[in-house]
């Protein structure tokens, strides 16, 4: 079974950086064989896509593209989402997920079978 373990969030100010790591374990498994997402979901709102990387790179949504940036360090198991420029409407619980398959597809689609428990991230002066 693979587990997804978020962390990295905490209270920035505006303007500010943080990195999420997403790290990944199970038995068998090797990071390269799978897409892996980050989601947010804000009080009161609908979870939606932020970032997603597959054998293709990385894909972003409008609201953070040229501020986040998503990496892999296959050999630790662990993606990576660099947040800069950080927004009060950033503030969320960040969600990793992952999907046993590295085709863009997956990143299209936004369709993951993992689930990770999330990390807070603030953005408050």
């Amino acid at each position: 079974q693979l587990q997804l373990v978020e962390s990295g969030g905490g209270l920035v100010q505006p303007g500010g950086s943080l990195r999420l790591a997403c790290a990944a374990s199970g038995s068998g498994f090797t990071l390269d064989g799978y897409s892996i997402g980050w989601f947010r979901q804000a009080p009161g709102k609908e979870r939606e896509g932020v970032s997603c990387i597959s054998s293709a790179g990385g894909t972003y949504v409008d609201a953070v593209r040229g501020r986040f940036f998503i990496s892999r360090d296959n050999a630790k198991n662990t993606v990576y989402l660099q947040m800069n420029s950080l927004k009060p409407e950033d503030t969320a619980v960040y969600f990793c997920a992952a999907h046993p398959s590295p085709s863009d597809f997956v990143c299209y689609m936004m369709d993951f079978e993992y689930w990770g428990q999330g990390t807070q991230v603030t953005v408050s002066s």
